[in-house]
């Protein structure tokens, strides 16, 4: 860890004790290739037009000390959350991914998919490597989930039951394919289709979660959502904290670490002033995500 991250682990570690858990599941955390993440980076960096704002990379560290700094959080799982911009793209980095998660056990081998000819075979190829969770950037991506070069791949994910995060809101600026209505007609097609809804769909934050009280396989993860950073431009409606409790067993832990301007325990810390209990805490921060992913019961 570097020096500054020292504090933050007895901080995110006293959280997570202090609601009886074992640790915490992150269901949406980025390790890609280093070439590949440095051009993220620098898109951040500059600001970049789906930005608008300085966005510091709070956690700008080689590989092995990301790793480490979300172990010595006490972060049981996690992903490898990577997707392609162009065609051609995404069997190099299932490829990567797999590879990763071989070296990481604690990573939940992720894979991910472009609207592409041959998308099927190696969504296929993947699943059959040991893929747990594939990651779907419909904003970056600029392609309809609907394309007909999908249909395959939603197919094999739904029969599977492998989740899918999808980051299918219009945050943090609107695409041409981006909001609950696109992916909505995927859902119509693949009602069994375990998605897991990137950012609480924000901005739609209402439409989205109306999409999880319709399709009982939806979820949503809280990445970003409810810190400061967020709060600024989107907030969260406070009087659709009531809906959240309800969906308690259907939402899930997501941070952007590395990607994040702000520390680790924010986001934590971000959750709780929610008030929306210890029970709920529990669910989001490991439970729920442990059952997903059928993790083992955590050691002494």
């Amino acid at each position: 860890m570097t020096p500054a991250a020292v504090p933050e682990r007895a901080e995110v570690r006293s959280f997570w004790g202090g609601l009886g858990l074992p640790g915490l599941v992150d269901v949406h955390t980025h390790f890609m290739p280093e070439r590949v993440l440095a051009k993220v980076w620098a898109y951040f960096d500059s600001a970049g037009p789906l930005t608008g704002r300085p966005w510091p990379i709070a956690y700008r560290q080689d590989e092995q000390q990301r790793v480490d700094t979300l172990r010595e959080f006490g972060v049981r799982a996690f992903t490898a959350m990577l997707y392609p911009h162009k065609a051609g793209m995404a069997a190099w980095l299932n490829g990567w991914a797999a590879d990763f998660a071989a070296r990481t056990p604690d990573c939940l081998h992720t894979a991910t998919f472009f609207p592409e000819p041959g998308a099927g075979g190696y969504v296929a190829a993947a699943l059959d490597r040991g893929a747990r969770v594939f990651k779907a950037h419909v904003q970056v991506g600029g392609y309809d989930p609907g394309d007909p070069l999908l249909d395959q791949v939603w197919g094999l994910l739904a029969e599977s039951g492998t989740p899918v995060v999808v980051h299918c809101g219009s945050g943090p600026a609107p695409g041409k394919h981006t909001g609950p209505g696109p992916i909505g007609a995927v859902l119509a097609r693949h009602p069994r289709l375990r998605l897991i809804v990137a950012h609480l769909g924000l901005p739609e934050y209402s439409e989205f979660l109306d999409l999880a009280e319709r399709h009982r396989h939806v979820r949503l993860d809280t990445t970003m959502v409810f810190t400061d950073f967020t709060e600024l431009t989107a907030p969260f409606p406070p009087a659709e904290r009531p809906r959240l409790a309800a969906l308690q067993d259907r939402i899930l832990l997501g941070t952007d670490f590395p990607n994040i301007p702000y520390g680790y325990p924010h986001a934590l810390h971000a959750l709780a002033r929610l008030g929306l209990g210890e029970d709920w805490l529990r669910a989001v921060c490991h439970d729920n995500a442990a059952r997903l992913f059928g993790l083992p019961p955590a050691g002494p």
